[in-house]
């Protein structure tokens, strides 16, 4: 029997059910669930050239797309299931065959406390200009702490929202402000062409669903120096390394303007990985944010060295701090509070022996 719309949503359903992230469709292969960071076989059938063809034309569905099925190499897109889940999507190629990645998004965006995360992200998402950037792996979550700091924006400020995404993940409802959702390839070209059209939207909040190339970033900065809170996220692991490749990405002679332009503007940076929680049922996003101070600036434009950063960032923690916090110390904290295990903090910290020491002078 061949692949059929049925089956695509029984596959959906069972992936909702067990609180999967992602679905791995492959020829070749049974289909894989990403449950809680592993991938887990579905027992089924192995699928054959014949069904990725049929599941890919259940999903790419547009004719434009599917007249050059033959020939396509990479896609990307969504869709959604009314009353269970929206579904992003990676359609390609490899090794001359069909692979199909489908991430799960939830319709209810969550908040920010159910999320589990720092009170300073409230702060961060009412700020007014500036450029604030959600870092991370594939799969660490970033475009959920953005939708929830969009949803409290929608909650409680009156403004304009205009958010440019590839393709757009979650629907967020009219509350307190509008959303202008546009998705590339549906309702603007790239990028850059809907970031420049944002600019005369009158916006107030933007948010760019990555940093692409370097105009992206010089319209954003654009945007942020004219009085926008621009949103957006950089695949990178921390805040010195979102710095140093925002700045690689233009040529030697532009670089130390840039620099000037990022430490001016560069509000905060919040970088999470994923960690298994402590009965291993779930997980529990650790971040490192980066609130922007003098001296963060100072290293962002070379004045100090670029690795002191580390340093102020642990210093803004607690009473009297700005809300920054090392990867370490939410480690600690989550380990404390008994979200995750000691397994799992001592896995994940950049030292195990300060980790230690730290639970020996606690």
């Amino acid at each position: 029997m061949p692949f059929s719309k049925n089956h695509l949503i029984n596959l959906i359903q069972l992936a909702v059910q067990h609180g999967a992230s992602d679905i791995h469709i492959r020829s070749g292969e049974v289909p894989c669930l990403r449950i809680r960071g592993d991938l887990v076989p579905v027992k089924t059938n192995v699928l054959n050239a014949e069904d990725m063809k049929e599941v890919s034309k259940i999903i790419l569905h547009r004719k434009d797309l599917l007249d050059k099925l033959g020939t396509l190499t990479e896609h990307d897109g969504g869709f959604a299931i009314p009353g269970l889940c929206r579904i992003r999507y990676n359609f390609f190629r490899f090794n001359r065959k069909i692979g199909l990645i489908l991430r799960i998004v939830k319709e209810n965006i969550p908040t920010l406390e159910s999320l589990g995360l720092p009170k300073v992200l409230k702060h961060i998402a009412g700020q007014q200009r500036g450029l604030v950037l959600v870092t991370g792996a594939t799969g660490s979550g970033k475009s959920t702490t953005l939708a929830a700091m969009i949803d409290y924006i929608n909650e409680n400020r009156p403004c304009h929202i205009v958010t440019i995404e590839d393709p757009v993940e979650y629907l967020h409802p009219q509350k307190t402000a509008r959303l202008s959702q546009r998705e590339i390839g549906k309702d603007t070209k790239d990028f850059a062409s809907a970031l420049r059209g944002a600019l005369r939207q009158d916006p107030d909040v933007i948010l760019i669903g990555e940093m692409r190339d370097p105009e992206t970033v010089q319209i954003a900065l654009k945007a942020a120096e004219t009085g926008h809170i621009v949103f957006s996220t950089v695949h990178t692991t921390d805040a010195i390394t979102s710095v140093g490749r925002l700045i690689s990405m233009f040529p030697p002679e532009e670089q130390d303007e840039v620099r000037k332009r990022l430490a001016e503007n560069l509000y905060a940076t919040i970088s999470q990985r994923m960690l298994k929680n402590a009965d291993n049922t779930g997980v529990e996003i650790a971040q490192e944010i980066m609130v922007t101070s003098p001296g963060i600036k100072e290293c962002i434009k070379g004045e100090e060295s670029i690795n002191r950063i580390q340093q102020i960032i642990r210093e803004g923690r607690g009473k009297g701090g700005n809300g920054s916090q090392s990867f370490d110390q939410c480690i600690m904290e989550l380990y404390q509070d008994g979200r995750i295990s000691k397994e799992t903090a001592l896995g994940a910290v950049a030292s195990e022996s300060d980790f230690m020491q730290a639970l020996i002078v606690d």
